[in-house]
Parts: C-alpha cells; structure tokens; sequence
C-alpha cells in the first residue's frame, strides 16, 4: 500500500502485534479508572518508539515521518489514548528541542527522551489561550542568569507524569506573537514547577492531561530553548509535524472502529442473516472505508514530504482537518452499526467514537486547519 518498504511493513507488523498483546489487556479497565499505562509506555521506550524520528546518536531510531504515522496508526487503532501519549512526546516536546535546540540541549535532553528514560510534556495552551496564542499571559523575565516564570498552562498531555516541559512564555509584552514568546525547558522537580488539576474527560482517558503551574520559578538562562523572541514562530513549525501525528491517531482511532463495525456486521444477526448482508450496513462499511483511505493517503504524502525536508504547513492541516473529521464520521458510524450495544461499553463501538472527538480539536481545531489551508492556498496566487 502506497509504496510502503519492507522495513516499513515489518514495523508495523511489529506495533500491531505489541498492541495486540501489550495495549489491548486491560484497555477497558485504564479507560474507567483513567490509569496512565507506566508499564506500556516503558516497553514502548525499549522498542524505540519513544524516539521514533530522532537520530539514534541521540538515542531515537533514526526513522523518518513515515514510519512514525504507522507506528502511531497500530497503537491507536487499539488505543488511542497511547497513541497520543507517543505522539505528544515525540512531536511536541522532543521535536521542539530538536527543531531549535542547541547541541548542548540536545546531548542533555534530548537522549533521555529519546530513549524514552524521561517523559516530555509541551506547554502551549492556557485557559484563556488556546487558538489565540496572542493572549498567552504565562511570563518569563530574565533576573541575571535566570529565568523568573509565572503563569499556567492547561490540557497539557504528560502534563502530570512528565520528567520536563517546554514551555512557551512571554518574554515581551509588546510584541507576543510578532517576537515576544520564547521557549524555556523546565525540569520535574524545579521550584515553583507543579501539575495542577488532572483532567477528567470523556475519552482518551488514560492518557494524562493536566495544567501545568508556575510560581516564581527559576531556571537557569541556558534553559532557553531557541532564540529569544522566536519562541512562537518555532512552535508553529512544530505543529506542522505534530498536525501528523493527529492525522495518525485519527487514522488508527478510525481504523479500530471500523475493524469492530466489520467484525459486529458479521456476527450480528437480524431477520435470519448476518446485518452485513443488508445493503443499507454494506453502503455504510464502503463508505467508512473509502473515507479512510483517502486520509490515509493525504497523511502519508504529508509525512513523505517531512522526510524529505520540504515544507508542510498546507499538506499536514490538509491530513488533519481531514482525516480528524473522517474519523468521527466513522466511529460515528460503527456506534451506528451496533445499534444498542454501541452505546454500551460492553463492545469497543462507544469508546472510539468517545475518543475520536479529541483529533478534531487537539493541535489546532478544524477551524482552525481551515484558516491554514486558506492562507497557504492564497500565498501562492
């Protein structure tokens, strides 16, 4: 499919099999309880899929953009709420220092995360910041050789459990997104550093997203991450290789409802026959399909375009904002196809369609997509 390398198939032969046997027991169980999978993430650092895109002198696997949207697919199609916890890790936090951290922060930070050793959180949203980075309030003041941070971050994936963050914060108020928000890497442990409130949402919920909470907190000047000021354009580079990553997750969110609509059709019977003998269920389960590898290709040109260093802002919003909605379409859908039992959590059906409704809002909302699609569509008038 799409060209994929044998390597490529092994490794997502590999994920596949690791969340069949290691994801899968107890899915439901962390999804009542809202219990962070410690255990699952640890062996996904062993296997490398805490690095994926990362040089491996750096402790990462050294794959590409390709390999990482099927790592993250196979994960998510049994449980999202790993997926995302690889993804944020990967895209957001790690990424970031790599994208604009010195050699020096990269050697210290970068190998632990890369190895999956620590567990990175990014810090971009606030409560009365979201789409609007522009009203950001978190400030950093330089003291001498120090950073003086004050504020808080919200929805922040890892946030509770994560051993640092990357924080944005405002460096001046004048300028905030136009060069007054830089980057500052903050260590678990760091005083006035805390996790707020866990949050207790409606799907993905073992995967953890709490605020993030500074109080005069200090850092040292070295932990500026990036040029002072560029902060906030580095961060939308970011969001175009994480914008995949979403893609990936609603890819493999979908993909898990459709496998389980596929599998009820067959079994279910109605009338003296299986349900998938219907048309009306049959146009439905094509439709699904279809839907779904149309996605799937947007997000592996885009992925194939980051391997090979081009730009990516159109092609990756593209990939989200449409594999995002396709994806509650379908897991729509298969709630649809189960009929009762979808809305019961005795079958799989209610938990994807409760987990999906995140990929249309996380690292961007579809509306959000649209205005990037837009403004990179007219730029090349």
């Amino acid at each position: 499919m799409f060209g994929l390398t044998d390597e490529q198939e092994s490794l997502r032969r590999e994920v596949r099999s690791f969340a069949a046997k290691e994801v899968l027991p107890g899915r439901e169980e962390r999804d009542e309880t809202s219990e962070f999978p410690h255990g699952i993430v640890k062996k996904l650092g062993e296997m490398g899929l805490m690095g994926v895109i990362f040089p491996e002198e750096l402790g990462g696997s050294g794959l590409g953009y390709v390999e990482y949207v099927l790592a993250i697919e196979e994960l998510s199609r049994v449980d999202g709420s790993v997926g995302i916890i690889v993804a944020s890790h990967n895209s957001l936090c790690t990424n970031h220092l790599m994208l604009a951290g010195n050699e020096e922060q990269k050697k210290r930070w970068v190998t632990k995360l890369a190895t999956g050793e620590w567990l990175g959180a990014w810090g971009l949203t606030e409560p009365g910041s979201g789409s609007d980075a522009g009203g950001m309030r978190t400030t950093a003041v330089r003291r001498g050789d120090e950073w003086v941070l004050n504020g808080g971050k919200t929805f922040i994936t890892n946030g509770t459990y994560a051993n640092c963050a990357l924080v944005l914060a405002v460096t001046d108020k004048e300028k905030k997104t136009h060069g007054g928000i830089s980057a500052f890497l903050v260590e678990r442990g760091t005083k006035g550093f805390r996790a707020g409130k866990k949050e207790n949402k409606l799907g993905l919920r073992a995967s953890d997203t709490a605020e993030l909470i500074f109080e005069d907190c200090v850092v040292p000047a070295e932990n500026l991450v990036g040029v002072e000021g560029a902060g906030f354009k580095d961060a939308m580079r970011v969001l175009d290789g994480g914008r995949i990553s979403i893609a990936a997750l609603s890819l493999g969110i979908a993909r898990g409802a459709l496998d389980a609509a596929m599998k009820y059709a067959t079994e279910r019977r109605q009338f003296g026959k299986a349900i998938s003998e219907f048309q009306a269920i049959q146009f439905k389960l094509a439709t699904m399909a279809t839907e779904l590898d149309a996605a799937w290709l947007l997000t592996m040109r885009a992925a194939r375009m980051k391997d090979a260093g081009e730009n990516v802002t159109l092609e990756s919003s593209m990939a989200k904002l449409y594999a995002s909605e396709v994806a509650c379409r379908i897991c729509d859908e298969g709630v649809q196809i189960h009929g009762g039992y979808g809305f019961i959590k005795d079958y799989p059906a209610e938990k994807f369609y409760r987990d999906v409704k995140l990929c249309t809002i996380g690292e961007g909302t579809s509306e959000i997509q649209r205005m990037v699609i837009a403004r990179e569509l007219l730029k090349r008038l």
